[in-house]
């Protein structure tokens, strides 16, 4: 008989795991993270969690895998490609993985912190809102990233046609201050490190975007919050009205409960050490970890999450 590939994760991802020692912690031979693209924080924070993963579990391969972010990080998780990835919510709504008992399905290890659209432009562009970006070229992220699915829904939705380029978000820095590209988006934690990048070398501006936040919201309701940038972000660029979405790191519902239950305690007990430098990722904490939306959390999760008193 034939075994597929796909059939061989699934076995890998469901079987049991061995322990360290004597009611140690559970030690898979590896675990995969699918974190995101150069300059966004999903790479830094997913990075972090796993150099904390490797430490709380030391006869695992913990592996931080680079991808195009949030809806790459899905279809690798559907595949059984990965055993961990980040996504923002919005690419997950209404999905038909999300199973906390299917294990060929996907749920959350837990809420971790908001991610912030941005649109920035040089500080000399005639371009002041999203409309005036018609008929130009506008960085949409990465391939299968949530800027990408985010961007596209919101362009979509207000009638505004632009020449849609797909780059990591440290690409699109450069290529924005070499003014080959007329606007970047990015759809990330804050500060982040590409736009960071760009402040003292490169005059830009961050777009207000109060109208079409509302739209969005309105449109599609859950996902997506109205928020303010606060001024202290960065620096001269001031405060900037736009809206927010989740962040969720997900497990594959296959994974070992007793591997969650650790993941899930690492994320929320070593928070400071996982979102060192990057103020938005401070908020992770297990009072918030458990509002995942319409995504089901994870046995092993829920399990670690009615431990705590909070």
């Amino acid at each position: 008989m034939r075994v597929s590939r796909r059939s061989l994760l699934l076995a890998a991802l469901t079987a049991g795991v061995p322990a360290c020692a004597a009611g140690g912690p559970p030690a898979p031979a590896e675990l995969v993270l699918a974190t995101g693209p150069d300059g966004a924080v999903f790479r830094e924070v997913g990075g972090a969690l796993a150099q904390a993963l490797a430490d709380e579990l030391p006869d695992t391969r913990v592996v931080a895998r680079p991808t195009g972010a949030s809806v790459e990080n899905v279809r690798l998780l559907g595949n059984g490609e990965v055993h961990l990835g980040l996504s923002s919510l919005d690419p997950l709504m209404g999905g038909a993985l999300l199973s906390a008992e299917d294990p060929n399905g996907i749920s959350a290890v837990g809420r971790l912190y908001d991610s912030f659209l941005q649109i920035v432009v040089p500080a000399d562009a005639p371009v002041y809102r999203v409309a005036d970006l018609v008929g130009k070229r506008v960085s949409f992220g990465p391939r299968e990233s949530g800027t990408e699915f985010t961007a596209t829904r919101l362009f979509q939705l207000l009638g505004v046609s632009v020449e849609a380029l797909r780059m990591a978000h440290a690409e699109a820095a450069r290529q924005l201050a070499a003014r080959t590209i007329d606007a970047l988006l990015a759809l990330t934690g804050i500060p982040t490190p590409a736009i960071t990048g760009l402040l003292g070398s490169f005059p830009v501006r961050l777009l207000d975007l109060p109208g079409e936040a509302t739209e969005l919201a309105k449109a599609y309701p859950g996902p997506y919050v109205p928020v303010t940038i606060p001024a202290t972000t960065y620096g001269a660029l001031g405060p900037c009205q736009t809206f927010a979405v989740p962040n969720l790191l997900l497990a594959r519902t296959a994974l070992d409960q007793a591997v969650v239950e650790v993941v899930t305690r690492t994320v929320y007990t070593q928070s400071e050490r996982i979102a060192a430098g990057h103020p938005e990722a401070s908020r992770i904490n297990v009072r918030t970890g458990i509002a995942t939306g319409q995504v089901p959390l994870h046995k092993g999760a829920e399990r670690w999450f009615r431990s705590v008193k909070r």
